[in-house]
C-alpha cells in the first residue's frame, strides 16, 4: 500500500517507482538510468537481434532471391552458409557500442549481439552457383534454379 500514493502523485518514498523516469504521455518513451543499462542480460539483446533480422525471399522463374535488412554491417560480419546440402544460414554479430564514461544514454533502440536465420532450399535450388551480395546494408543471396527435370514416359505393354 505504501507505493499507491506515489503513483497518484501523493508523498513519495524511498522505494525505487518504476513509473517516476516514464514520460506517462508516451508509453513508449522509456528513459532508463545508465546503471539499468549494465544491468540488462546480454540473451534478451542476442533474442532482439535475432528477431529484428527481417528477410524477404522472392522466386522468379530462374532462381530463388532473398534479401536481409542487415544495416550497419560489413560484409565481414556477415556469413552465408549452406548446411546438409539444403539448408541456407544466414549469421552475424552487431557489436555493442563501446561505452564513454563521459557519456550518459538515454535510449538504446538498436539491437545488437549475434543473428541467425535459416532457409529450408526448395527441392529445385541448384546449390552451385549461389551468389551473395551486400550494398547498402542490405544482403541479397542468389540461389539458382536447376532445370526442370522432364519426366520420361515409358509405356508397359498390357498382356492377357
Amino acid at each position: 500500500m505504501s507505493m499507491i500514493p506515489s503513483f497518484f502523485g501523493g508523498r513519495r518514498s524511498n522505494i525505487y517507482d518504476p513509473f517516476a523516469t516514464f514520460d506517462l504521455s508516451d508509453p513508449f518513451d522509456f528513459h532508463f538510468p545508465s546503471s539499468i543499462l549494465t544491468q540488462v542480460p546480454e540473451i534478451s539483446r542476442e533474442t532482439s537481434a535475432l528477431m529484428n533480422t527481417h528477410v524477404d525471399w522472392k522466386e522468379t522463374p530462374e532462381a530463388h532471391v532473398m534479401k536481409a535488412d542487415l544495416p550497419g554491417l560489413k560484409k565481414g560480419e556477415v556469413k552465408v552458409e549452406i548446411e546438409d546440402g539444403k539448408v541456407l544460414q544466414i549469421s552475424g554479430e552487431r557489436r555493442v557500442e563501446k561505452e564513454n564514461k563521459n557519456e550518459t544514454w538515454h535510449r538504446i533502440e538498436r539491437s545488437c549481439g549475434t543473428f541467425q536465420r535459416r532457409f529450408r532450399l526448395p527441392e529445385d535450388a541448384k546449390m552451385e552457383g549461389i551468389r551473395a551480395s551486400m550494398e547498402n546494408g542490405v544482403l541479397t543471396v542468389t540461389v539458382p534454379k536447376a532445370a526442370e527435370k522432364k519426366t520420361d514416359v515409358k509405356y508397359v505393354e498390357i498382356s492377357g
